[in-house]
């Protein structure tokens, strides 16, 4: 395991500690798990096990700062200077912060620092803007029931919601943290957040700049651990609105779980999405975003293409072009600037994706490139391209989580947006065309939370993202993500 960066050196040779209530601390019980690098395999750091116990502590703490108003009813434009100046910190932590997530997560760390890094950076600048903007609206009531010679004056407020659970992933760690914390802050709310066991490192570096930037203690708490406390913190009585984004299997959990207090639930959970290649697409163009759709971050993206639907005119010359540019993928350790495929997150997750491989073959599917595990250390794979396959088949149907994309042929608009839309999720769909009526026509027949034409993967702060179907409820990101986190209250006076 090599390290450059002394911070994340410093970081990595110190006791890893859970932050709650301002302070780091073990968890509990004194219990411990591994984490591990997945690029060898080797264990990189124990962190705390955190429980129920802890996690009660820390909603403890989250709720006593909520309701004493030390969060919720600082200076709109206070707070704002302060979220602004975590983005500042996390820029100049940078570097620190891509290395640490590429140690943990295993992909490439120049990805990690550029792209992972710098959006949450943004997406805290995004939502710093956001706590001297939340307004209510004046209303002129008719008021039926009333004297009509009495006048009223009402209005309506938007608050925070309060103590916020938030289970993050491990596929885009810092990513997902920010997606969260930044919004729940922003609009006054108080945070236990949980990372993904598989990657908590980056979530505890993060909770130290926030601490650095000044906010205040039993604002945001940090629980790692496993489902044990994932399940007591969106179960708990004392969590007002808890956000998840993971599997639609546990998602589903989540839901279950909130049901004792009827909290607040917002999920974005998986996808199986289409990507549709017109005849008259720039091919060579639609190549590079395929590779992209199916590959980024390998492949371990809910909202990744990773059904390439192909018409049939240009099947052959496309998924020929496909195989060859994906044939030069290098497969390496995420310190390789070159690596274009980086490992798997861990070996639960290379058995996944080996299984759903083996799965495809087995169907009659054929690898027109890639198919099999890469080396016999570390979670690699070999980025693989389908074709021969059936509607029915699991590597069609079901989320895989890998570099796989099954490639399938079509002959008309119609057809390949009934087959696009044959699916439970709808998280993301992609299409490629030249015909500017097309791309409106096919973008508004698509179930899906966002549609990319002629390009995939493209994100910003101020666009909402979510799902439809078994792909989530609520949408992260933009001004849509504010609903998450605030109530809106009436006020009705009678003058």
């Amino acid at each position: 395991m090599l390290v450059s960066s002394a911070k994340v050196k410093e970081f990595l040779n110190s006791p890893i500690r859970m932050l709650i209530d301002g302070e780091w601390v073990a968890a509990r019980s004194g219990q411990t798990f591994d984490t591990h690098d997945p690029a060898t395999g080797e264990v990189l750091a124990a962190v705390p096990l955190g429980r129920a116990e802890d996690i009660d502590l820390a909603v403890a703490a989250a709720r006593r700062v909520f309701d004493a108003g030390e969060w919720s009813a600082m200076r709109p434009n206070t707070r704002e200077k302060l979220i602004w100046r975590i983005a500042d910190l996390m820029d100049s932590y940078a570097e620190d912060l891509g290395e640490l997530e590429s140690l943990d997560n295993g992909k490439s760390v120049g990805v990690a620092t550029a792209v992972d890094v710098r959006f949450a950076a943004e997406c805290f600048r995004y939502y710093a803007g956001w706590p001297t903007k939340l307004t209510g609206t004046t209303n002129n009531p008719s008021m039926l029931l009333a004297d009509p010679a009495q006048e009223f004056h009402a209005y309506t407020r938007r608050e925070p919601v309060g103590v916020c659970g938030q289970i993050i992933p491990w596929n885009f760690p810092i990513l997902m943290a920010a997606w969260k914390i930044a919004p729940a802050l922003a609009t006054g709310n108080t945070v236990v957040l949980k990372p993904a066991e598989q990657t908590p490192l980056s979530a505890l570096l993060l909770g130290e700049i926030l601490v650095e930037a000044g906010v205040p203690a039993g604002v945001l708490n940090i629980v790692t651990g496993d489902g044990e406390a994932g399940a007591a913190l969106s179960g708990h009585a004392d969590v007002d609105k808890v956000a998840f984004t993971g599997s639609t299997e546990v998602g589903k959990l989540i839901v279950d779980a909130a049901r004792g207090n009827l909290k607040k639930v917002s999920l974005e959970l998986g996808g199986k999405s289409p990507h549709i290649i017109f005849a008259d697409a720039d091919i060579p163009a639609a190549v590079a975003g395929t590779i992209m759709g199916f590959t980024f971050n390998s492949g371990q993206a809910c909202e990744a293409g990773t059904r390439v639907y192909v018409h049939a005119d240009i099947f052959d010359e496309f998924t020929g072009a496909l195989a060859e540019a994906v044939a030069q993928l290098k497969v390496g350790p995420g310190s390789d600037p070159e690596s274009a495929i980086t490992p798997l997150v861990s070996q639960e997750q290379l058995d996944r994706v080996t299984g759903y491989l083996e799965a495809g073959k087995a169907a009659g599917a054929r690898a027109l490139v890639g198919g099999e595990r890469v080396g016999e250390s570390g979670y690699y794979v070999e980025p693989t391209v389908f074709v021969d396959a059936t509607p029915d088949m699991s590597i069609v149907r079901e989320e895989i989580f890998g570099p796989v994309a099954v490639a399938l042929p079509f002959t008309d608009e119609d057809e390949v947006i009934d087959a696009a839309n044959d699916t439970v999720y709808g998280l993301a769909a992609g299409l490629w065309t030249k015909d500017l009526s097309r791309a409106h026509r096919v973008a508004a027949r698509l179930k899906a939370g966002q549609v990319w034409i002629n390009t995939f993967h493209a994100f910003d702060a101020g666009l909402p993202f979510g799902g439809y179907g078994q792909s989530g409820w609520g949408r992260e990101l933009g001004s849509e993500a504010l609903a998450l986190y605030t109530q809106v209250k009436a006020v009705n006076i009678a003058l």
